[in-house]
């Protein structure tokens, strides 16, 4: 797997991780999403991630009736708000050194 690759799979798990942690969500409403933000995802990607973050521990996953249609549901466990928190805590670490290199000249 190419660096670029592995990068924005960690984007991807983290936007993840931010929704479920907000309230359930869904692989289609995901895949929506996160084309919001630029990531073009299919099913066959999708999916893998949210049973691997799953069996990680970090999801937990329910059957609901949305609009009709049954759903598998995610949300965030204590281990993924802990996941989350950490995620954040380096990603605003790395923006402050990005910004600050960006600054000085």
């Amino acid at each position: 797997m190419s660096l670029s690759r592995e990068l924005f799979l960690g984007f991807v798990k983290t936007h993840i991780l931010f929704h479920a942690g907000q309230g359930p969500v869904y692989g289609l409403w995901l895949m929506e999403e996160l084309s919001r933000h630029g990531y073009t995802l299919s099913a066959g990607s999708l999916y893998p991630m949210l049973h691997n973050l799953e069996r990680e521990g970090l999801l937990v996953s329910e059957k609901q009736v949305i609009a009709g249609k049954a759903r598998k549901c995610y949300r965030l466990t204590r281990a993924g708000r802990k996941a989350l928190r950490q995620a954040q805590d380096k990603a605003i670490e790395l923006l402050n050194e990005i910004r600050d290199d960006l600054i000085t000249p």
